[in-house]
Parts: C-alpha cells; sequence; structure tokens
C-alpha cells in the first residue's frame, strides 16, 4: 500500500510540474538579462575561476562565464535581483576590476 500511495504522489509531483512549474520557469527566463563585462588583470588559468566565482555569487547571477583570453564575462542575471554595479563590484572586490563592454 505505501508503495502505491509513492507512485501516485510522484505521480501528482509530475503533473503539477509539467502544468505549473514549467510556465513559471518560461516566464522567469524572459526576464534575463545578458551582459559582456571586460575584465583587467587576468594573467594566468586561475584567474577566471576566482571572477566567475565572485559572480556567481552574486544573487540573482544564473550564469557567468569568463574568458580568459578575450578578458571578458559574460553574464546572465535577473535584472529584478541583480545589477551591473553589483556585477562590477564583485569582480573589483575580487581583484578584477571590471566595466560593461561597449564594442
Amino acid at each position: 500500500m505505501r508503495h502505491i500511495i509513492s507512485i501516485t504522489l510522484a505521480a501528482g509531483f509530475l503533473i503539477l510540474g509539467q502544468s505549473v512549474i514549467s510556465p513559471i520557469y518560461a516566464s522567469d527566463e524572459a526576464q534575463q538579462k545578458t551582459v559582456t563585462l571586460s575584465v583587467e588583470g587576468m594573467t594566468c588559468p586561475v584567474c577566471p575561476i576566482t571572477v566567475r566565482t565572485a559572480l556567481e555569487r552574486v544573487p540573482g547571477v544564473n550564469n557567468a562565464e569568463v574568458d580568459l583570453d578575450t578578458q571578458t564575462a559574460t553574464v546572465v542575471f535577473d535584472p529584478g535581483t541583480a545589477n551591473v554595479e553589483a556585477l562590477t563590484a564583485a569582480t573589483t572586490n575580487a581583484g578584477f576590476p571590471s566595466s560593461v563592454r561597449t564594442n
């Protein structure tokens, strides 16, 4: 009997996940913003890891990709929670000043 209840609950969560959670997630995705930062001072393979970690600790950041060769960080974030100033402050506080890349 316990297995039947567990399976029923699991099936209920799957149905709920399809009908309720997915549309909410899709709506959140539409509100994401992407910015590319120019990051100063990265000189070794560990530097991008430090910058990425600092960016990922900012509340609202969903993804951060850092490229040593181009000296950039591309960040996807929720503008309702995070902003560019918080992102640049995070990299600066980690020892790598940054600014929004304009080109």
